[in-house]
């Protein structure tokens, strides 16, 4: 059976500390039929050496961007893949993870995009907020576009589309610097229901300086806005403020958890 080629794109800035751990992730799926491309924003550390390393095995570029959505943008207008996901620069893949989804698109060919369930890990890669994983699973195995736009049940690292929906929906807004993936989802999930596949696909890295931990509230806020624009109703635009609610004292609970052990 002919494998779909897969683009994996990775936005990176700085990230020197775990993009390794990313690209082994991505590479180790030994995919046949895989590209991978780094867009790098002109990182100061040793991310262009770590790149370096890895060549001719992936393409990648290093010069400034606008920002995250531009490099994933750019990324995108590079591929040649059937099938397109991006992975930032400190998260990391299942083992298996690309066979799984070829398999589930080549079995479903009318579905536009998948997603699956996603661990949260630690710096040094252990698993942790198992209660929050569990929530998102709940919700996912539940999916429908009235819960996406209360709350945002889809883990970006686990997403995979095919290459058709950003010539029908445009690419990534270069404005979003935070929820731009909710804000896509939310975008195609209008017209095309996902597929869920009930397997781990990815692992999403949680510490001090990500974006996700150091500022959950605006993030949490922007999805609100974001689900707004996409939803005129009083009452998904008030469940999803409550959902916030709930979900900025569960991350400052587990924040003041993981600070106290840290200490």
């Amino acid at each position: 059976m002919s494998m779909p080629r897969i683009s994996v794109i990775t936005p990176s800035f700085n990230q020197g500390r775990f993009i390794e751990r990313t690209i082994e992730s991505v590479l180790g799926q030994g995919y046949p039929n895989l590209e991978y491309i780094v867009v790098d924003g002109g990182s100061t550390d040793e991310t262009v050496s770590i790149l370096r390393r890895y060549e001719p095995r992936l393409a990648w570029t290093s010069e400034k961007d606008k920002g995250q959505s531009d490099a994933i943008n750019k990324g995108i207008s590079r591929a040649t893949g059937e099938i397109v996901a991006y992975i930032n620069s400190d998260d990391v893949y299942e083992p298996g993870a690309l066979e799984r989804v070829a398999a589930y698109f080549t079995a479903n060919p009318s579905v536009m995009w998948l997603t699956g369930r996603c661990r949260i890990i630690d710096e040094e890669d252990r698993e942790m907020r198992g209660v929050i994983t569990a929530y998102k699973n709940f919700l996912l195995d539940r999916y429908s576009y009235n819960i996406l736009l209360v709350t945002n049940c889809i883990s970006q690292p686990a997403t995979f589309m095919r290459a058709g929906l950003f010539k029908e929906y445009g690419l990534f807004d270069v404005n979003q610097h935070r929820v731009m993936d909710y804000e896509y989802w939310l975008r195609i999930g209008a017209r095309h229901e996902p597929g869920i596949l009930k397997e781990y696909l990815a692992a999403f890295r949680v510490y001090r300086a990500s974006k996700t931990s150091s500022a959950f509230k605006d993030t949490f806020k922007e999805e609100l806005e974001v689900a707004r624009i996409y939803s005129h109703s009083c009452l998904l635009n008030g469940l999803h403020r409550l959902s916030n609610i709930g979900i900025c004292a569960a991350y400052t609970a587990l924040s003041l958890t993981t600070g106290r052990r840290t200490k």
